[in-house]
C-alpha cells in the first residue's frame, strides 16, 4: 500500500462508515505499543462515538487506502488565554503498521492545520511520548516543537491526575 492511493476525510459522525473506522482504528491505536498495548474496553468502544458526537469541540480525519480505514487524527478545539484566541489540540494521531513511513501523517496534519487556520486558531498543540523517536521526527516534520516560553525555564511538562 502506498500513501498515493489514500484519501483522507474529515470523521463523519454521523456515518455508519466512519464510526466503524475511527472504532477500529482506536482499537489499533490502543493495541499498539505507543498506545499502552491493551486494547479499549467494551464499554468505551460501546459509548465512544455518541460521546463524540455530543462534543461540539471535536474535530478529526481518517485515511483510507480503499475501503480500509489506516489511519485517524483525533483534535478537540481549546482555548488560549494568553492568545485570546481558540487553539487545536492534536489528541490521537494513529497510522496503521503497514502504511508508516510514508508520511501520511505529516498529510492528515496538514488537513489538520488547514481546518485550524479555517477556525482562526493561533496554534496546534499536542503530547508525544519521550521515547517516540519516529513520531517526534516526523511531528518536527510539520513544523511542531517542544513547547517553551524561556530556555532558562525548560520544556511545559504533559502532566495528569487520573480521577476515579
Amino acid at each position: 500500500m502506498t500513501s498515493d492511493v489514500i484519501g483522507i476525510v474529515e470523521v463523519d459522525l454521523a456515518s455508519a462508515r466512519h464510526g466503524a473506522a475511527l472504532l477500529a482504528m482506536m482499537s489499533g491505536y490502543a493495541c499498539d505499543a505507543m498506545g499502552g498495548g491493551v486494547d479499549l474496553s467494551a464499554e468505551v468502544k460501546a459509548r465512544l462515538l455518541s460521546q463524540l458526537r455530543g462534543r461540539p469541540d471535536y474535530f478529526g480525519v481518517l485515511a483510507f487506502a480503499g475501503e480500509t480505514a489506516v489511519g485517524l487524527v483525533n483534535c478537540f478545539e481549546g482555548f488560549s488565554t494568553f492568545q485570546a484566541r481558540p487553539l487545536l489540540n492534536v489528541h490521537d494521531v494513529f497510522v496503521s503498521a503497514q502504511v508508516r513511513g510514508q508520511g501520511l501523517a505529516q498529510r492528515m496534519l496538514a488537513q489538520v492545520e488547514s481546518e485550524a487556520r479555517r477556525r482562526g486558531c493561533c496554534k496546534l498543540t499536542m503530547e508525544v511520548l519521550e521515547g517516540n523517536a519516529a513520531a517526534q521526527a516526523s511531528y518536527r516534520r510539520c513544523g511542531f516543537a517542544p513547547y517553551m516560553l524561556d530556555p532558562a525555564l525548560g520544556r511545559a511538562l504533559f502532566w495528569e491526575k487520573k480521577l476515579a
